[in-house]
């Protein structure tokens, strides 16, 4: 839906003191959170379904890179001197060492093992002492590409061959503009199952419980906009002062500043667009038991010297109060997840993005 949309339904939501419900209620056997089979074949549909690799921001200029795990592969990411992004597998041709680590920005990737030297297309440019490897085709020995494609504000990597006719995107609006600027990025390990930790980001039944001073004060117990799209979703946090667009005439309504959107990208992404600042968050599964969590912080508005200020601030509050606590509660359920005191972990009908997202893990995965 649009704004004016969403802002329609929350505020008869408000009036009514209901909220968006699903239909049905599942039950996810625990053993699919412990599983190293199951964990591997997730990792094995995220390498054949395009992810969000990082936002496009964070290749901003000709030759920008970066390199990362990705579903358990090291992926380099870089920007050509066309001004395409490209992916690669970052292994060297000649003895596999990674070509590049971090991120950074080069006219040409140097491998330093033995300085093979790759263009940014990926092409072998270089061997040093080549009479050493006689009848070497250049050619033939240039970096493993892999699927990029920039999409929404972000970049698309796909690992593996994908199902034919597969566009995630479809439907989706421009989740990351291309004039929002980047203001940080996180890269840390947590003990927890990712999709314990998703499931945490993508329902609101537990507002009032979980953030009674940080969040709470400022938005409703148990009222969110769920909207799905393919297989992915949109879950919308509107804030207490949304109640004073009821007096806008409707075309006029701007929802800026008066509620959150939550979108998650299937499987392991998430985009959060908040009052002055967007969060891309990739939850990179580690082993059954741990995630990789990579968060890049942007900007909503560009330019101003005050709204840069605005989002820092923003983006402060969020992963100090919020963010921190939802982190101890996933915390404390994997904790407890080899207890035995659950079979199957039970999603109402106040959780319906969770039911969608494991519908549709388990059609994928068959």
């Amino acid at each position: 839906m649009d704004d004016r949309a969403v802002a329609e339904r929350v505020l008869r939501h408000v009036k009514e003191q209901t909220t968006d419900v699903g239909d049905e209620v599942w039950r996810e056997p625990v053993e699919n959170y412990r599983s190293p089979e199951r964990f591997e074949r997730e990792l094995r549909l995220m390498r054949r379904t395009p992810v969000p690799f990082c936002p496009s921001a964070a290749l901003p200029e000709n030759g920008s890179y970066l390199a990362r795990s990705a579903a358990g592969t090291s992926i380099l990411a870089v920007r050509g001197d066309d001004g395409r992004v490209r992916a690669f597998r970052n292994a060297c041709r000649h003895r596999g060492t990674p070509v590049a680590q971090g991120s950074g920005c080069a006219e040409a990737l140097l491998c330093p093992y033995h300085a093979w030297t790759y263009r940014l297309d990926g092409g072998l440019d270089y061997v040093p002492h080549e009479h050493g490897f006689p009848g070497l085709d250049k050619d033939a020995y240039g970096l493993v590409p892999v699927v990029a494609e920039e999409r929404l504000g972000l970049v698309f990597v796909t690992q593996d061959p994908p199902a034919e006719g597969e566009t995630p995107w479809e439907g989706l609006p421009e989740l990351i503009a291309p004039d929002q600027q980047l203001l940080d990025t996180h890269d840390n390990e947590v003990e927890v199952n990712w999709k314990v930790s998703l499931e945490g980001s993508i329902e609101g039944y537990h507002i009032r419980s979980t953030h009674p001073e940080s969040f709470y004060p400022y938005g409703y117990d148990n009222l969110n906009v769920i909207e799905h799209c393919g297989r992915n979703s949109r879950v919308t946090y509107p804030f207490r002062r949304i109640e004073k667009l009821a007096a806008v005439p409707e075309e006029e309504r701007r929802v800026e500043g008066r509620l959150t959107y939550v979108y998650h990208l299937f499987p392991n992404a998430l985009v959060t667009v908040l009052s002055h600042h967007t969060n891309l968050v990739v939850l990179e599964p580690v082993s059954p038991d741990r995630t990789r969590m990579l968060a890049w912080a942007l900007t909503n508005v560009t330019g101003d010297a005050d709204a840069f200020e605005a989002a820092r601030r923003d983006a402060s509050f969020v992963n100090q109060s919020g963010a921190a606590e939802d982190l101890a509660v996933v915390l404390g359920i994997q904790s407890s997840i080899d207890s035995g005191a659950n079979e199957f972990f039970t999603f109402g009908h106040f959780e319906p993005a969770i039911v969608h997202f494991h519908r549709h893990l388990r059609a994928a995965l068959a």
